[in-house]
């Protein structure tokens, strides 16, 4: 599965568009204020990036192992110090309800976080490389 996230932004313009290999979709979050610049911030996009990894991982584990769920929540948080330093503290909490017993549910859910892709690359620490840089000079 190949993903890509691309961001375009210029004075009162921000357009990102998500592609999970062929299958492109757009996000709708505005600029910032000034104009310049995304509304939300990369950490906000990062633990949006956990949550969703984690609820739809709880319906994708649930189907494979024939419990219904009928609703999913997660909060992540955690703390970003001065700019350049990683994310710590990051904690995520999951309410999860379904068709099936208590224990059976909290098996799921513990499962689901040894499987969710999005929290094993974070834990695993993979490598981010600058591939390119393109630079267009305004005189």
């Amino acid at each position: 599965m190949k993903i890509s996230a691309r961001v375009e932004n210029s004075h009162n313009q921000h357009h990102v568009t998500l592609a999970t290999n062929d299958q492109h979709h757009t996000l709708d979050i505005p600029p910032k204020a000034t104009g310049y610049g995304s509304s939300a911030n990369g950490g906000e996009l990062l633990f949006l990036a956990l949550a969703t990894c984690y609820g739809n991982d709880i319906y994708r584990e649930a189907a494979a192992q024939s419990i219904e769920i009928t609703a999913v929540a997660v909060e992540v948080s955690g703390e970003f110090g001065a700019p350049g330093e990683p994310a710590r503290n990051v904690t995520y909490r999951a309410t999860i309800t379904g068709k099936a017993d208590a224990a059976t549910l909290e098996a799921l859910a513990r499962h689901t976080d040894s499987v969710a892709e999005i929290q094993n690359t974070l834990r695993a620490g993979a490598a981010v490389h600058l591939e390119a840089i393109q630079v267009a000079t305004i005189e």
